[in-house]
């Protein structure tokens, strides 16, 4: 009998994070893909088969990756699970940002209209599978998270943009793929879930962790340790999700 393809597809992007993966999942058999490694749980999640699928880092990489998840295995939700650096003061580390925007801000644009530029990667996430079935909030999501437009760049966060950035776009933290990710699940219309937990802090001064991979490694343990904890909940809420009629998926302006 051919094997059931898997249900949920869980991109990882960073190296460390894949690590920390490696230390929770050792005994899991990997698979090989065109960008690393992959494996499929041997125990569904909520009911659902799922595989955890090394993508890489950085927006080439993720949107090749998420991609190829989707051409592969027409995942039923596109699940995005990682780290991020937060603004400080604006944030706390360890906080879970729940994505509902995201925007690719290292685009320089010098001929047309540069806002124009970066609202054309910009993609908004349908999370009303979140909402009651009479179209309220739920008074709880799942598990403990801040939703938010989260921003990506091919760059770690450099300190003297954090006013800027903060400031234009109304964000709290960045990464290097989320942006990528949603965008390739929007041009696909598939449905997409994108959490990524505070592993540091930057701020006018610095990065908290920019000198210290080791320790960067060891807080992407945290970080992959607590989504990894909450991923059943979300999990069984899409399961139990109002069911509309409509496709639920991401949009591009």
């Amino acid at each position: 009998m051919p094997e059931r393809p898997p249900q949920i597809v869980v991109l990882v992007s960073a190296t460390s994070e894949w690590r920390a993966l490696d230390r929770l999942h050792p005994d899991t058999p990997r698979r090989r893909s065109p960008f690393g490694e992959w494996y499929a749980l041997p125990e569904p999640i909520a009911g659902f088969t799922t595989a955890l699928f090394y993508g890489g880092w950085g927006k080439v990489s993720a949107a090749a990756s998420a991609q190829h998840v989707i051409d592969r295995f027409a995942p039923e939700l596109l699940v995005n699970l990682g780290t991020c650096g937060g603004f400080a003061g604006e944030v706390e580390r360890g906080e879970v940002l729940l994505a509902e925007e995201t925007l690719v801000y290292d685009i320089v644009e010098q001929m047309t209209d540069p806002d124009e530029a970066v609202a054309a990667r910009a993609a908004t996430i349908d999370l009303s599978w979140l909402d009651g079935a009479d179209g309220r909030p739920p008074e709880t999501y799942p598990s403990v998270v801040r939703r938010v437009r989260l921003l990506s760049a091919d760059s770690d966060i450099m300190p003297a943009q954090v006013s800027l950035l903060r400031e234009k776009y109304g964000a709290v933290g960045a990464d290097w793929e989320s942006g990528a990710i949603a965008w390739t699940a929007a041009c696909n219309d598939v449905p997409c879930l994108i959490l990524r937990a505070v592993s540091d802090l930057v701020g006018a001064a610095g990065g908290e962790v920019y000198d210290d991979y080791v320790e960067f490694e060891r807080r992407s343990l945290e970080v992959m340790e607590t989504l990894l904890g909450v991923l059943p909940a979300w999990l069984e809420a899409w399961r139990r999700r109002p069911a509309t009629g409509d496709r639920l998926a991401v949009t591009r302006p």
